[in-house]
């Protein structure tokens, strides 16, 4: 046959096989392997048709249907002899016979290896049990079901204190206290006729030298499925241990390890005891805080620190025994006494100073002659359905009135005072929303010259146009904006407000433009960009800097460091001006008046009003000499709070250039200062 009567009789044999195959051919590709076929059967002889035959079974033609009627195809459509059919069925025999026996060796060697694999995971499982065993923290026993035992682990015969000997010897019931062994007994055996494998349960034990524990059971019942009989694994908590660990965890987080002292959580829930409906009729709360403890830790070391907390909280034990009352650190530096049903304030005060007076000799520690210093606060009010926050919260607040007023000694709790102070805080609190909101305005408080009555400078006030409050001059605000830090951002609005202002008036004064001053608080002065952001604003605004002068208090210099000191310096190289504020008389020397270059004296009001009419004599001469001196510096000299003629005159008389204050009227707003200067 030729190549094209080859491919016609591979397409007919595909078609005739097509229906009894069991493996997945393409049309295209089982032709094409039956014309592989029909080449070596055709070019061949028999071993060529043996081979073929086998190549069958490897392609997976292996039905029979699929042999019978491959061979009536080719009998009846190629030339091939019986003999080379009788080779393909051979081959094909052989094929399936080789195909069945690899077959039959796969399997038995998995089922080798899963043998294999089943062993070594039993035998993985004994030792893992073995090492859980062996290294348990907890007591193990395996006993039988009538409770003889037959095996148990190092841990329970250290909670227990036997030997191995002497347990092989005993039977799972003798190691069970005899109140409880008839109890575990009919337990035990419900749970082997129960369909459970395990139950826990609490039971004591007795050690070999009597002593009784409380321990905790799981036990279980292993049931093997090779029909060996069951058996029990009971594995023992000794509970005493575990509650003494819980005691002692219980006690170190309700107790100051530095000090023994209880700790803020348990001085916390005394306080919710005691102001219950069942506390007392009233309490006195006294909290301490040590001074400067964190100026001695930087100084002399935290173990210097600690031993200091520790002479502190001695005396405290001393004094506030425990017929007293309850001693606890509340804090790193801090710690409360809660006095019950105390008898009244002067018997508590008298306490705290007993401790106090305890503290006034130096601790010696470590050759350092240590000064310990305490602030106290002290609240004292009914107890029943109080409120312990709010408690707390008195007790912090009266303690940072007795820092703020000195330190080294005792506050009590005020209530008018705390209430003043809190709408304080909300005020400063609020000034960031008012600013947002536009509330706040700049007022001018006209600088009158003494010689014309002229205005010479104007001097910006910020005031709050509050909408529940009315408006609110700076006195009541700035402090509190000054702790809160808010100054910053209220004082840069006022300049840039200010520096506007006086621009658009200075367009249409020109050179009788009266200076423009602003007080810059010592937060201001401590910003190292000052310089740059004033003139920023200068800038953006128009103004000359030699319209602008800052009006610093008095203490302000003394306060500064060498580079916050050639920041202001700058400041007047450049053309603005600085003027000391709040002279008073009593504290300023030539020294601090060398620092900078300053452009003028403002004196404080008690100043001028030691020269009204029917002053003190003594007072008015420290005012005079005050003047006369400083005359003598050759700058321009102001006053505030001029409230009459008299003080004017006298005022004028000694020198003073300007003055400002109720004698020359009130600040004014913006449409009254135009109105003045421009008229």
């Amino acid at each position: 046959m030729n190549m094209v009567d080859i491919r016609e009789s591979a397409v007919q044999w595909a078609a005739a096989i097509s229906g009894t195959l069991v493996a997945n051919f393409t049309r295209e590709n089982l032709e094409r392997l039956l014309g592989g076929y029909l080449e070596q059967l055709l070019g061949g002889g028999v071993d060529e048709a043996r081979r073929a035959g086998r190549s069958m079974v490897e392609h997976d033609l292996i039905s029979s249907a699929t042999l019978e009627q491959s061979i009536t195809h080719l009998a009846e459509h190629t030339p091939a002899t019986p003999a080379q059919l009788a080779a393909l069925a051979a081959g094909y025999a052989e094929g399936l016979r080789d195909r069945t026996l690899d077959q039959q060796e796969i399997s038995r060697t998995a089922a080798i290896n899963t043998m294999r694999r089943a062993e070594v995971a039993v035998r993985a499982s004994e030792a893992k049990f073995r090492a859980v065993f062996e290294s348990a923290a907890f007591g193990i026993v395996v006993s039988d079901l009538k409770g003889e035992i037959i095996d148990v682990n190092e841990a329970l015969l250290s909670m227990l204190d036997y030997k191995q000997e002497d347990v092989r010897r005993m039977s799972g019931r003798d190691l069970v206290h005899p109140d409880d062994r008839e109890g575990l007994r009919q337990l035990t055996k419900q749970l082997i006729a129960s369909e459970h494998d395990n139950v826990r349960v609490e039971k004591r034990m007795v050690r070999s030298d009597g002593e009784t524990i409380q321990t905790h059971m799981a036990i279980s019942v292993v049931r093997e499925e090779d029909g060996t009989p069951p058996y029990l694994v009971t594995m023992i908590e000794n509970m005493n241990e575990m509650r003494a660990l819980q005691s002692q965890l219980v006690r170190q987080s309700l107790n100051d390890m530095q000090t023994g002292l209880p700790n803020r959580a348990q001085f916390l829930g005394w306080l919710e005891g005691a102001v219950g409906s069942k506390g007392p009729e009233t309490l006195a709360l006294v909290q301490i805080d040590v001074d400067g403890f964190r100026g001695m830790n930087d100084a002399f070391g935290h173990d210097v620190g600690n031993r200091v907390l520790m002479h502190v909280a001695t005396h405290l034990r001393a004094v506030f025994t425990e017929e007293v009352g309850k001693v606890a650190r509340i804090g790193e530096d801090e710690f409360g006494v809660l006095v019950k049903d105390p008898r009244d304030i002067p018997s508590v005060v008298a306490l705290v100073d007993e401790f106090t007076a305890r503290l006034q000799e130096p601790t010696w520690i470590n050759g350092h002659g240590v000064g310990v210093t305490t602030s106290v606060g002290i609240v004292l009010r009914a107890a029943r359905n109080g409120d312990a926050v709010d408690l707390l919260r008195a007790a912090d607040v009266t303690v940072a009135w007795a820092k703020r007023d000195g330190k080294a000694q005792w506050a009590l709790y005020d209530r008018e005072r705390d209430q003043r102070d809190r709408e304080r805080y909300a005020l400063a609190a609020s000034i960031p929303a008012a600013l947002e909101e536009g509330q706040f305005r700049v007022d001018y408080q006209p600088v009158r010259s003494l010689a014309d009555g002229s205005v010479l400078s104007l001097e910006a006030k910020i005031v709050w146009d509050h909408p529940e409050q009315g408006v609110l001059c700076p006195e009541v605000f700035l402090g509190q904006a000054t702790a809160n830090g808010m100054i910053v951002r209220l004082v840069r609005w006022a300049l840039e407000e200010a520096c506007a202002q006086m621009s658009e008036w200075h367009g249409a004064l020109g050179s009788r433009t009266p200076a423009l001053t602003i007080d810059l608080p010592l937060r201001l002065c401590q910003e190292p960009e000052l310089v740059a952001e004033v003139f920023r604003v200068l800038d953006r605004t128009g103004l000359p800097a030699s319209l602008l002068s800052f009006e610093l208090h008095e203490q302000v210099s003394a306060m500064l460091n060498g580079d916050q000191l050639d920041e202001l310096t700058m400041l007047t190289e450049r053309g603005v001006g600085l003027v000391v504020d709040q002279v008073s008389g009593g504290n300023i020397g030539v020294g601090r008046l060398r620092v900078l270059p300053w452009s003028g004296l403002k004196f404080h009001s008690v100043v001028v009003h030691a020269l009204a009419s029917g002053s003190n004599r003594v007072e008015e001469s420290a005012t005079v000499a005050l003047l006369r001196w400083a005359s003598m510096l050759r700058l321009p000299l102001y006053a505030d709070g001029v409230r009459t003629a008299v003080e004017e005159s006298r005022l004028a008389e000694l020198g003073v250039t300007g003055a400002q204050g109720p004698h020359f009227g009130p600040a004014l707003s913006v449409s009254e200062v135009s109105e003045l200067l421009l008229s």
